[in-house]
């Protein structure tokens, strides 16, 4: 069986000067016949946290997903208590759905699993939002954005 077929699908975030991997994320419980994928194992190193690029790399996965492969559900889950997780699946446009309890064991603690996703009926605005809020003139000299992402899919 080929590796594009194995589950989970990891991904590499390299910065194009250095060629270095500074992250990475994965696709996983890819279900291509009912159209649903989740990304998660999304671990960044310190010099992507919170960077443009960072929000870029992922945006480019949803785009794979969403447009290229056609999916109709992306989802995202994290340990109901991870609330940088929790915020970050808000910020990309994500959509609570709840939480599972004690929905797996995790060191040996029961853990709570917070449940966010977007439909491909959603994913037209948050696209948007990521190509608005990615263009240049978002952002001034020094780098800093001038609207949210969350205040450019809400202009739409």
């Amino acid at each position: 069986e080929s590796l594009f077929h194995t589950d989970p699908q990891f991904y590499a975030f390299v910065c194009p000067t250095t060629h270095k991997a500074l992250g990475l994320a994965a696709l996983m419980r890819l279900n291509p016949e009912h159209g649903v994928v989740e990304i998660g194992h999304i671990n960044l190193s310190p010099a992507l946290q919170k960077t443009i690029a960072a929000t870029q790399g992922l945006y480019l996965l949803m785009h794979h997903c969403m447009d290229e492969l056609g999916y109709r559900r992306f989802e995202w889950k994290c340990n109901a208590l991870n609330a940088a997780s929790r915020r970050a699946a808000e910020r990309y446009g994500f959509t609570f759905e709840g939480i599972f309890r004690q929905s797996n064991v995790f060191k040996g603690r029961n853990r709570d699993t917070a449940w966010y996703a977007f439909l491909d009926s959603d994913w037209p605005q948050i696209k948007q939002g990521f190509e608005t809020w990615l263009q240049p003139s978002n952002f001034d000299r020094a780098g800093r954005q001038r609207k949210t992402l969350s205040q450019c899919r809400q202009a739409l």
